[in-house]
């Protein structure tokens, strides 16, 4: 079930399936090189990763914000990932805020119940697999974000018009 969101400029704004801000799914390196500048780190897929990517990793004062490049999508923008203390969902600031209360957000916007996961640290997962977004939390709290492009049932990417 594909949700869509208005479009927002905001750079904080995840927009679900399309990207966050002005980063939109299916950008080139060069888009997003002129869009966000050089990255500080560039980090490769391990050779035992079942995907060849990239990650370009942006250290900003408060938070890290990582760019995905997959090689079966022609190194093109697949997948984000951020602990911005100021990203949004759906118009609203989620960091911080605890597993209930996204819980709650998603459920007005209609995503179908999520799956959660406790991890080995204690951290916990909120995935929403259709909608391609993960969510951790961490002391009951959210702290990053993991999202991408949606993914059709025959796993063919779904580019953002």
């Amino acid at each position: 079930m594909n949700t869509t969101q208005p479009s927002s400029i905001d750079e904080n704004e995840i927009i679900l399936g399309t990207g966050m801000g002005p980063l939109r799914f299916g950008a080139t390196m060069d888009e997003v090189r002129t869009l966000v500048g050089e990255p500080e780190e560039i980090e490769e897929s391990d050779d035992d990763d079942d995907f060849e990517h990239q990650a370009w990793n942006y250290h900003e004062e408060d938070y890290l914000l990582s760019l995905y490049f997959d090689r079966e999508d022609d190194f093109r923008l697949s997948c984000i990932e951020t602990d911005n203390p100021n990203m949004r969902l759906f118009g609203e600031v989620i960091y911080g805020k605890n597993v209930d209360e996204v819980k709650a957000l998603m459920q007005q916007h209609n995503l179908p119940t999520p799956e959660l996961e406790t991890m080995e640290e204690g951290a916990v997962r909120l995935s929403y697999e259709k909608s391609m977004i993960d969510l951790y939390f961490e002391e009951g709290q959210l702290q990053f974000v993991n999202f991408g492009v949606f993914i059709n049932d025959d796993m063919e990417v779904q580019w953002p018009k």
